[in-house]
């Protein structure tokens, strides 16, 4: 029995229907999107204001929504905007520019001492000012302003 064009025809489109069928079955579905990391260190979530500040010299800075404030003593005071942190581990840093100069913030999820007080803070900072490295600790604004002259800051 010879084929005959309609049979071939219908033989072909079958084929490519089947071929279709598979081709879309076998790409995956798309899931949900994976969760953001959250932006937390040693139980202090960085999207709340936060505060680094250190001694010898002393400086602060306050990392809030709306920007980034850099101050110290015997020092201008520079505002900078807030990019939000790159969270690599226990670290978290912050890069942006003040008037012209970088400023590099650095928060790591190790206890800290300010060594002139008896507090403790849950995080140890690193600022970089331009060329000079500042070292200090951190903690959320509202730990620090319920924390007493002593003990620890959370």
């Amino acid at each position: 029995m010879r084929p005959t064009l309609a049979s071939s025809l219908a033989v072909l489109t079958l084929l490519a229907g089947a071929s279709a069928c598979t081709q879309e079955a076998a790409e995956p579905a798309a899931g949900p999107a994976a969760p953001a990391q959250a932006a937390v260190l040693d139980g202090v979530d960085l999207t709340q204001p936060l505060r680094a500040l250190g001694t010898e010299p002393f400086w602060s800075v306050d990392i809030g929504p709306d920007g980034v404030r850099y101050a110290g003593v015997d020092r201008p005071e520079r505002t900078a905007p807030n990019p939000g942190p790159v969270m690599t581990g226990t670290v978290a840093t912050w890069t942006t520019e003040a008037q012209g100069e970088a400023l590099e913030i650095t928060l790591i999820a190790t206890e800290c001492s300010d060594g002139m007080s008896d507090r403790t803070y849950p995080l140890t900072a690193r600022v970089k000012v331009g060329e000079e490295t500042l070292q200090g600790c951190a903690a959320a604004t509202s730990a620090l302003m319920g924390a007493g002259e002593s003990g620890p800051v959370r």
